[in-house]
């Protein structure tokens, strides 16, 4: 990247913390417990849900005719209470019952094989999408429980840890617990954000990996309560915009847009170092998804207005954000004013509002 210092390097560190991939369409589900323990079902085998992604690390295929095949449908698998080990019944995901919450987290607690922690985890998270399964979890001391598993060497595991969180942080009281956990033990700032950072620099471009992270930055960056964390990014999702998919200039935008609403986190945003380039992606063939939350992110940096000493300083740093985008040599009002004859009506009004 262009500016090594933007992203602390934690070299001492040997495992990378797991990110954000979001929910996914399927429900991935667990495999019984009895006496501690995941047991195979003998039973006949009901169909597979289409669609369903295996999390074994390494992509092995669940062997037909055991019970781990038998729950990876859509449908969450759920033990009776008083009903031996091998009878399973079909509930809707979002009608998991107390008991069964608790099951999965003794389990994730006491099982081994990571593989099956996979599992666990990603059935709890898809558990997590739903209101009431967000406070159980919580009162079940299962925040705790799963955020312990960001440190787990294996990356499936640490992916679907995050997974869950993710959704668990769709809950107010959820995220200032998750707060307080990574904090306690030293993750937020000090490890936890410096390095998802330095995973999505390292990673490989449009990778997995890189979408999930920005996810998590994007999720971190909608209050201004952590956005100060997120000062040494600006030039990393920068540089994403030029060299990235569509999907992952978008997810950086968000980050970027989120960021760029704080009038606080101005002075950092404008002092990044800034590829010349940015400005090309306003024309009219950059995806319309795209190019509508990059005039958001320019029509909040338009807004700022910098005193005359505070301008004559930012000209003095090469390539920042400012002299590639603000200042008066930049193309951008000359970009700006060729996109007033877009065909996309809410492109157009966007322009209207940032050169108005």
């Amino acid at each position: 990247m262009g500016d090594g210092s933007a992203i602390p390097k934690l070299g001492s560190m040997k495992a990378l913390i797991g990110i954000f991939v979001g929910a996914g369409a399927s429900y991935g589900i667990y495999k019984l417990i009895k006496e501690g323990s995941f047991r195979r079902n003998k039973k006949s085998v009901g169909s597979e849900g289409p669609g369903v992604k295996s999390c074994q690390p390494g992509g092995a295929n669940i062997q037909r005719g055991s019970l781990l095949a038998r729950v990876s449908g859509l449908d969450v698998i759920c033990p009776r209470a008083e009903a031996a080990s091998g009878d399973v019944i079909h509930e809707s995901p979002g009608n998991l019952e107390p008991q069964h919450l608790k099951m999965l987290l003794s389990c994730l607690q006491t099982n081994s094989d990571a593989s099956e922690r996979c599992q666990i985890l990603l059935t709890l998270g898809n558990a997590a999408a739903f209101s009431v399964n967000q406070d159980l979890i919580r009162e079940f001391e299962g925040i705790r429980v799963i955020a312990g598993f960001l440190s787990d060497p294996t990356p499936e595991v640490k992916i679907q840890t995050m997974n869950a969180l993710n959704n668990l942080c769709m809950n107010i009281a959820n995220q200032e617990q998750i707060k307080m956990f990574l904090l306690y033990i030293g993750l937020l700032s000090q490890v936890y954000v410096p390095q998802v950072l330095e995973l999505i620099e390292m990673s490989p471009v449009n990778s997995d990996l890189q979408l999930g992270a920005l996810r998590l930055l994007t999720n971190l960056s909608v209050t201004d309560k952590h956005q100060h964390m997120l000062k040494d990014s600006v030039t990393l999702l920068l540089s994403l915009l030029v060299v990235s998919s569509e999907a992952l200039q978008v997810q950086a935008l968000k980050v970027l847009v989120n960021l760029s609403s704080n009038p606080d986190m101005m002075d950092d945003i404008v002092q990044a170092q800034a590829p010349a380039s940015v400005v090309l992606l306003f024309d009219a063939r950059t995806s319309p998804a795209v190019l509508l939350r990059l005039l958001t992110f320019a029509g909040n940096l338009k807004a700022w207005r910098p005193s005359i000493q505070v301008a004559d300083e930012l000209r003095r740093k090469q390539d920042c954000l400012f002299r590639v985008m603000l200042d008066e040599p930049s193309q951008l009002h000359s970009r700006l004013v060729q996109l007033l004859s877009h065909p996309d009506g809410e492109i157009q009004a966007q322009v209207a509002r940032i050169l108005t």
